[in-house]
């Protein structure tokens, strides 16, 4: 029991002051979405939100490990995973947004300023909340030898970035043959699964949940609910259910697609 008070204040404490503190961390963040919103919102514009988004993770991840990083492995891969996973993705978002000339997301939204805040506000939300075990396994003072739940952590990460990669490659190509103009793509990845790619995102974040939790004591175990939160947003409200929206629009009434979507989870069998 004391353990746990003693665990309790010194998160307190490092939330509430001290270098490196959560706080800093959370006002660097707001700030940037915040900054950019104004910016956004002026030019009418949603081109760099998802780049902002990534460049927001890097940023954070720098930050708490130039302050509270003693050079331990498990810090730096902890915070390396983070950064390759922000870095592909926000590139690979930027161009797909740059090549495709719009976000179909932010069509009402580039005509509300209040409601491109609201974006831009979860966008800084959503950040937090991921990064939060991984913020915690840097904090940590409790930096025990490298050990198996940590590389299973990293196991489950490495498979979930390599599934999210792959989809992504595929459904690139897919959509780059002037044949597929305006077909949904059911071949790859996206043959056993309608979402390959939000499933690896959802299996990296709970990789990277399980390996910070080699430094966690009391209540920090909880932040299991950060990856849960983001496996809920993504597949009942922010992420899969706008695709399967437009897409039922856009092919629902066709036998391929009604097909397709009967014999195709979402995610993977017994996954969503």
């Amino acid at each position: 029991m004391s353990s746990i008070i003693e665990s309790t204040w010194s998160w307190v404490w490092s939330w509430g002051g001290g270098g490196g503190s959560m706080a800093k961390l959370a006002l660097v963040d707001f700030s940037l979405q915040w900054g950019l919103w104004v910016v956004a919102a002026l030019l009418k514009t949603e081109k760099f939100y998802d780049l902002a988004g990534s460049a927001t993770y890097i940023l954070l991840v720098y930050l708490n490990y130039k302050w509270n990083g003693k050079d331990h492995p498990r810090q730096m891969i902890q915070s390396g995973c983070v950064f390759i996973w922000a870095l592909r993705l926000g590139l690979f978002l930027f161009t797909r947004v740059m090549k495709s000339g719009q976000d179909r997301r932010f069509k009402e939204a580039l005509e509300r300023p209040s409601l491109l805040w609201v974006y831009w506000t979860m966008q800084g939300a959503w950040v937090l909340v991921t990064l939060l075990p991984s913020l915690l396994a840097v904090m940590s003072v409790r930096q025990r030898p490298v050990g198996t739940r940590d590389y299973i952590g990293w196991g489950l990460w490495a498979t979930g970035f390599l599934i999210e990669v792959v989809a992504d490659y595929q459904k690139s190509a897919f959509r780059s043959k002037p044949a597929n103009k305006d077909k949904f793509i059911n071949t790859g990845l996206w043959s056993i699964s309608r979402h390959p790619n939000y499933f690896g995102e959802i299996l990296l974040w709970f990789g990277l949940y399980i390996s910070a939790s080699s430094t966690f004591s009391g209540w920090q175990y909880f932040t299991v609910l950060c990856p849960v939160l983001d496996y809920l947003l993504i597949t009942r409200v922010s992420g899969i259910p706008m695709l399967e929206k437009y897409a039922l629009k856009k092919w629902g009434s066709t036998p391929q697609y009604k097909a397709y979507l009967s014999s195709t989870p979402a995610l993977v069998p017994f996954f969503g």
